[in-house]
């Protein structure tokens, strides 16, 4: 069960999340700033499979989490949520670092088809049947 580590500052977002990935067999992990993601990436029992992060939060910003992981696991794949896809920061993140990106408001079949693109192996990335 592969396991994805969310971060949000917004509890609505990471518990609808949360119980989509669940339906799709993967572990959750939320966190709803930078610092409790990074204590949860080191403490989790499992690997963590993907990093999905909002860019703009309170403290610690969605690149600072990811400066901070991937310095951990330089291959863990990203996938960045934000409502401001034109602001600068978002921008240098994912046209210039290459990482994926989600605009908010999206829909769970919009972020179904970027963690499949994302991690072909997992259990949204195998065939579903009709």
């Amino acid at each position: 069960m592969p396991t994805i580590l969310v971060v949000d500052d917004e509890p609505e977002i990471l518990n609808i999340i949360d119980q989509a990935l669940s339906r799709h067999g993967f572990e959750v992990l939320k966190a709803t700033g930078g610092n409790q993601a990074i204590e949860l990436f080191e403490k989790s029992q499992t690997p963590v499979a993907l990093l999905l992060t909002d860019v703009v939060m309170p403290g610690m910003s969605g690149p600072m989490v990811v400066d901070r992981l991937l310095a951990a696991n330089p291959s863990l794949p990203v996938l960045f949520m934000s409502a401001y896809d034109e602001r600068q920061v978002v921008q240098r993140y994912v046209v210039k670092e290459g990482f994926a990106l989600l605009v908010k408001p999206f829909d769970l079949k919009m972020l179904e088809e970027k963690i499949r693109e994302l991690l072909p192996a997992s259990p949204l990335g195998k065939s579903q049947h009709a």
